[in-house]
């Protein structure tokens, strides 16, 4: 199997199971989680066992499919990225048959809907953000949080568009950067963060609340206009504007925390969600 470098990975949904996809430009294919699709199809307590044993049928059975299987990294439970096995959507279409399950059917059509999807996307770059915004409905979120976090999403791009004007690299580059930043503005790292809001596998923006995701905007936001004035060269000139951004964020936050108000929030949106039920059934 061939390895081939780590990329940041795009969340999709089939059934509320996320499943962790990657879109290649070059190729111009989706790369998929072949353990998250075992997962899904399987509904198995230990879907990365029953994907090794499946392997190993496959490769005494001499399969062309087991010997196209490539590798991409992944972010695991612990939000660091390991290599996982992945499959296009031709070769998840032979997979699939392999796999005896009543959602084989409803998972190829949404393996057709993921393909056109993507051509969609680049005629019209507006319908990725209308999936967004309904992937988000499906998981319960409010339309004000759903707001913010369309918003953060572009925030958030801007910003990296301005660390790849500097050279900035993705994966553990970009990781530095971010994590310098959330440091600064919250006293926490995003591990340490995380952790505060019990959190493991789940993305941290996804559980931030309206004022946090204000907050963490406001600190990219603010490094995105000063990286466009300054012109970095470098991963170091980056992360110095980072700070600096990232210090802007940091005293609205104690502003707010001085006058009595607190942006910091231990809850994750699963908690969120269940104070939202609760207020509607008052």
């Amino acid at each position: 199997m061939t390895p081939i470098l780590a990329q940041k990975a795009d969340i999709k949904l089939f059934d509320d199971k996320k499943i962790r996809s990657h879109w290649d430009d070059e190729q111009e294919k989706w790369y998929i989680s072949i353990i998250d699709v075992v997962e899904v199809l399987t509904e198995s307590a230990n879907p990365r066992r029953y994907w090794s044993d499946l392997k190993i049928k496959l490769g005494k059975e001499g399969s062309q499919l087991y010997e196209n299987i490539v590798q991409l990294k992944m972010p695991s439970s612990d939000g660091k990225f390991y290599k996982t096995d992945v499959a296009d959507i031709e070769q998840l279409f032979r997979l699939i048959q392999s796999i005896p399950s009543p959602k084989a059917e409803p998972f190829k059509v949404w393996l057709a809907e993921l393909g056109k999807e993507r051509i969609d996307e680049t005629i019209d770059p507006e319908l990725s953000i209308e999936r967004a915004i309904q992937n988000y409905r499906q998981l319960g979120y409010s339309e004000s949080w759903i707001n913010q976090r369309i918003k953060s999403i572009e925030v958030r791009k801007a910003l990296t568009d301005e660390w790849d004007k500097a050279g900035v690299k993705q994966g553990k580059e970009y990781a530095l950067l971010t994590d310098l930043m959330t440091k600064t503005w919250s006293g926490m790292t995003i591990k340490q963060y995380k952790k505060h809001k019990n959190l493991k596998k789940e993305n941290l923006r996804d559980n931030m609340t309206n004022l946090e995701l204000i907050i963490n905007m406001l600190s990219e936001a603010t490094a995105t206009e000063l990286s466009a004035k300054n012109n970095p060269k470098n991963l170091q000139e980056s992360a110095v504007i980072a700070h600096k951004g990232a210090v802007i964020a940091q005293n609205a936050r104690l502003d707010i925390e001085q006058q009595g108000g607190k942006v910091i929030s231990s809850q994750n949106a699963k908690q969120l969600g269940q104070q939202k039920e609760q207020k509607k059934l008052a």
